[in-house]
């Protein structure tokens, strides 16, 4: 009996014991509150990044294994103002049907990849930004005389890409949609297959930011052209995990110099220039990171 309770008696004392260290870590680090990315990239040095690997003059993996484009650029750019050399950047195929999945589940640290803010989004991500404001326009293929306008679209083939919401602000009405106007979708997984189908006549017309839009044109010079009848904003942030208010802060920093020391009008006169665009080179006004 004596042994027993000697026994118990130690095992409560090291409970105790435990309690109180788990109790004073907690004070001193928070607990199990986890870094903000901006804090991790400042101490490791590496950042994970989501970007498009299929959008040419936006994010495009060439043959060479490199990337290339304007939210690449951007994203080195950031990813140096965070304290994190380019070589210390992990590059992830962000398609638009994973990017909020990527996002909670840590999969990736910030996605730059054409992502519109949206109030739908907003409740599943944390944006900085937006970093551009492009708007929403139309290609056909280069020898189509009958799409002139965004309300040509009624009854046409238009694509519909996983993920993107691009499709219904033609479909529908506000609050998600802007025309109302019944046009027949075409399933795509990508932009890049909506182009392709474009091209063989599987259907009429893409629909999507111009800055997307303007990249394919210039990829395959001759093949498409843009209607230039733009008829949304579309707010480009940078993804990051919801309630991340620090990294958020960070990234917006980040974004305002890049604009004020002219890195922004460069890259965008880089993977534009001669698209027929009007690029915005000042600061854009942010949203918040709420």
């Amino acid at each position: 009996m004596r042994v027993r309770q000697i026994a118990a008696a130690a095992a409560a004392v090291a409970l105790a014991l435990g309690l109180t260290a788990c109790g004073s870590d907690s004070e001193v680090t928070g607990g199990d509150a986890p870094k903000s990315v901006a804090q991790k990239a400042k101490d490791t040095k590496k950042i994970v990044i989501g970007i498009k690997f299929d959008q040419p003059a936006l994010g495009l993996k060439k043959p060479d294994g490199t990337y290339e484009g304007f939210d690449t650029d951007v994203a080195r750019y950031i990813a140096k103002e965070l304290g994190v050399p380019e070589s210390g950047i992990e590059w992830k195929e962000a398609r638009s049907e994973n990017r909020e999945p990527f996002l909670q589940a840590g999969q990736v640290d910030l996605v730059v990849a054409t992502y519109s803010i949206t109030e739908a989004r907003k409740p599943k991500v944390t944006f900085a930004g937006p970093y551009y404001v492009a708007h929403q326009d139309t290609m056909v293929r280069v020898d189509d005389d009958v799409i002139k306008k965004a309300t040509d679209l009624k009854d046409k083939k238009l694509c519909k890409a996983a993920g993107s919401n691009s499709y219904k602000r033609v479909t529908e009405g506000p609050p998600d949609g802007k025309l109302n106007i019944p046009a027949k979708t075409v399933d795509a997984s990508s932009y890049s297959e909506c182009v392709a189908k474009l091209k063989s006549g599987a259907l009429d017309a893409v629909t999507t930011d111009d800055l997307i839009l303007a990249g394919f044109a210039n990829q395959q010079k001759g093949a498409f052209k843009v209607i230039n009848d733009p008829f949304t904003d579309e707010l480009y942030g940078v993804g990051i995990k919801k309630g991340d208010k620090e990294t958020c802060e960070a990234v917006n920093k980040a974004v305002t110099k890049m604009y004020s020391d002219g890195t922004a009008k460069t890259l965008l006169e880089k993977h534009f220039a001669g698209t027929g665009l009007k690029l915005a080179t000042t600061v854009p006004q942010f949203v918040g990171c709420t």
